[in-house]
């Protein structure tokens, strides 16, 4: 009787610890202790044919059919098991291979602008600046499970790929700004190191690894040549939460932009931001997310709409949204920087009318709202990953330091008293005959500027705008 090697263990646990003297003889079978005969054949069971332990063939074929049926089961398990691995694992691999191709693309692009005598040097060396970011940006391989193919020819080949369009891009941007320099003798300009946050004794010269644009700009700046690069979706947000933590000597090179917490202070205050002051460093940061993920994603929108907001809608709308991001921001501190999600849902609404009284919605506009609602959420992304990575307060950090340059006046920054000061001092000596009723009280507007401009309304705010008021 052929007994098969899946069934020898089942059949070793049923023989007993000490068999008897007949079972030991061939006399009974050691399974159900029946006497051999003519009608029920010894078995041997080793160690050899002719000594040892014997059994039946009824107690053998139950053992073998129970061992069929466990392995049978096993197997359905670890198919089982084989395709939820690789159900998740699929969207992991196809979205790194979608980043890896769209930074390729761009690496590929970059390189041919750099050929190209009609872009400017300076302008080719920013596409590189950026370009390095969105390099820098891209996860590590992700690892297969272990029902998938380990040596993963598509991750590997795709890798190798990018690092071959980055080599030829660096070499086509060196190759053009050498002989820019040489040709036109390039001057410092040292007043760029205070955005950089450069060191006292910097020359003024900079390369890549001094700036870091994000994973996207290097996409949003080609896009300016007529270069379309389709965006990979962005990461889910992780569950964890964005505690400030002690990050190892590792941590500190792998996390972006290592030394914010030190840098960007100074800067902070050169603007009237007191960085240890934590109620106006999350305004400031409210007002750099809005600017980043917001303002510029909705400004780049509107070039190509002939049914956009007026001005007074953009700016009622901005100012709605800071408060939005304001609150996001603090919920972030203790429940992670999952809360600001909160903020992506009210700021890339195509139903939602905009405040104001506004009637506008972006599903009024007829281009490029998915490009918009693309950036807004990628914007976000990265304030998240920042928190994630570094803390919450780096994360209010990274985002201060983007007002302070792009929105330095706007409502919620130190300056804005100032600003609606000048307004009022102007707006008190201007023909006010044909301006909206909500500007007929003077001390009424100066309180809604100070407290909520968009409680003026839409309409008072772009008569503001127009007689150039607000900035």
């Amino acid at each position: 009787m052929h007994i098969p090697p899946y069934a020898h263990d089942t059949i070793r646990a049923a023989l007993p610890n000490v068999p008897t003297s007949r079972q030991v003889g061939g006399l009974d079978c050691c399974l159900c202790d029946k006497p051999f005969g003519d009608d029920l054949a010894a078995i041997p069971l080793g160690p050899t044919p002719t000594s040892g332990v014997f059994g039946c063939r009824p107690c053998l074929t139950r053992l073998i059919t129970r061992s069929r049926r466990a392995r049978d089961s096993a197997l359905a398990q670890d198919a089982k098991r084989a395709r939820a691995e690789s159900a998740a694992w699929l969207p992991v691999r196809d979205r790194h291979l979608a980043r890896l191709d769209s930074v390729r693309q761009a690496a590929e692009s970059v390189a041919g602008l750099a050929q190209d005598d009609d872009t400017e040097a300076l302008r080719v060396a920013w596409l590189l600046i950026s370009l390095e970011s969105a390099y820098a940006w891209v996860p590590d391989t992700p690892e297969p499970p272990t029902s998938a193919d380990r040596d993963d020819s598509g991750l590997r080949d795709e890798t190798f790929r990018l690092d071959l369009a980055m080599i030829t891009a660096r070499e086509a941007v060196a190759e053009r700004l050498a002989y820019h320099l040489i040709n036109e003798a390039q001057p410092a300009e040292p007043e760029m190191c205070e955005e950089f946050e450069c060191p006292e004794d910097c020359s003024g010269r900079h390369d890549s690894s001094h700036i870091d644009c994000g994973p996207d700009d290097v996409f949003e700046s080609l896009a300016e040549h007529g270069i379309t690069v389709e965006q990979p979706e962005p990461e889910p947000l992780s569950p964890r939460l964005a505690a400030p933590s002690r990050n190892t000597e590792t941590e500190e090179k792998r996390s972006p932009l290592p030394g914010i917490e030190e840098g960007v202070p100074p800067v902070l205050g050169r603007f009237g931001i007191d960085a240890d002051d934590t109620d106006v460093l999350v305004s400031a940061a409210a007002v750099g997310l809005v600017a980043d993920a917001w303002r510029k994603g909705l400004l780049r929108v509107l070039h190509t709409a002939d049914d956009g907001p007026s001005n007074g809608e953009i700016f009622a709308q901005s100012v709605d949204l800071y408060r939005r991001a304001r609150a996001a921001l603090v919920v972030a501190r203790d429940a992670g920087p999952e809360a600001l999600l909160a903020f992506v849902a009210v700021a890339s609404d195509t139903d939602l009318p905009w405040a104001g009284g506004s009637r506008f919605t972006l599903g009024t506009l007829t281009e490029s709202v998915p490009e918009f609602v693309r950036h807004v959420d990628n914007q976000v992304w990265i304030t998240a990953e920042m928190m994630r990575e570094r803390g919450w307060r780096a994360g209010l950090l990274y985002r201060a330091a983007s007002a302070v340059f792009k929105a330095p006046e706007h409502f919620g920054m130190p300056a804005w008293p100032g600003t609606a000061a000048s307004a009022m001092e102007r707006l008190a000596a201007l023909d006010r005959s044909d301006a909206p009723a909500a500007l007929a009280d003077l001390a009424a507007v100066e309180a809604a500027l100070l407290e909520a401009p968009d409680r003026l309304g839409a309409e008072a705010l772009d008569w503001l705008s127009h007689q150039a008021l607000l900035g």
